[in-house]
């Protein structure tokens, strides 16, 4: 039996992994942005007062901007764009087999009542909405200010570059989620609940500053994953330009 030959590169397993943890994130966000957090301060602060509020997908979502920062600086703009946009559609998959689930009629010995399963898991409009949206602005500046960062700096600096795209691509996404979800959406189209002016300023501003702080935190694991991916594959397998 003959085989048949193949000039397509093979994944390399931080590559897949970065897929993998990037994905998941991602559709782990969008399951859980409806939970509004709260989180106390020792310290009230302007805007946030005494505690900070953020939605519940603020975590996996940060987990988000660090999996494409380091596969953009390891396979470069074009494959974050790839990545970016292949979210997408499996956020969209994601919406597709959970309303598909929601709908489907529950047998009478299921555990779970059909009412409480979709209040938790069937999204509203407004979070679905504000969140794909966010999502595609946020993701696609995040890619495109890294690149850029690199350029200016000829390859060096990953810290400028990881903190630099991912605390302007939150302050996007930040305010888009926040404005369309729980502003724009109720207030224009009467899909979920319009948030008082100082909840909205105080979300925002919550989930910004977790955001950032992550941002700030996550460096030394990006060098430390860009280091050991370089390591097994070389140089070659990593471009230091957006022309790739």
């Amino acid at each position: 039996m003959s085989t048949e030959s193949t000039n397509a590169t093979p994944a390399s397993g931080v590559q897949v992994a970065l897929i993998a943890l990037f994905i998941t994130a991602l559709v782990t966000a969008q399951l859980t942005a409806a939970k509004v957090l709260a989180f106390g301060l020792p310290v009230s602060l302007p805007i946030t007062g005494d505690a900070l509020l953020l939605p519940g997908a603020a975590l996996a979502y940060s987990l988000t901007f660090f999996a494409s920062d380091c596969y953009a600086e390891l396979y470069g703009r074009r494959a974050a764009h790839v990545l970016v946009n292949v979210g997408f559609a499996m956020n969209l998959v994601l919406l597709v087999l959970v309303w598909s689930t929601i709908l489907a009629p529950a047998a009478a010995a299921s555990a779970v009542d059909p009412a409480a399963f979709a209040s938790v898991l069937g999204a509203s409009t407004n979070i679905v909405a504000g969140s794909l949206l966010a999502y595609l602005l946020s993701q696609n500046w995040d890619v495109f200010v890294f690149d850029r960062l690199r350029e200016a700096t000829d390859g060096a600096a990953l810290w400028l570059r990881n903190v630099g795209s991912t605390a302007t691509s939150q302050a996007i996404d930040t305010a888009v989620f926040v404005g369309v979800a729980f502003a724009l959406a109720p207030r224009s189209f009467g899909v979920g609940v319009a948030l008082p002016t100082s909840a909205l300023l105080a979300l925002a501003v919550g989930q910004y500053l977790l955001k950032l702080l992550i941002a700030l935190a996550d460096t030394p694991f990006v060098y430390a994953v860009v280091g050991y991916a370089r390591s097994r594959t070389g140089p070659a397998a990593a471009p230091r330009t957006g022309t790739d």
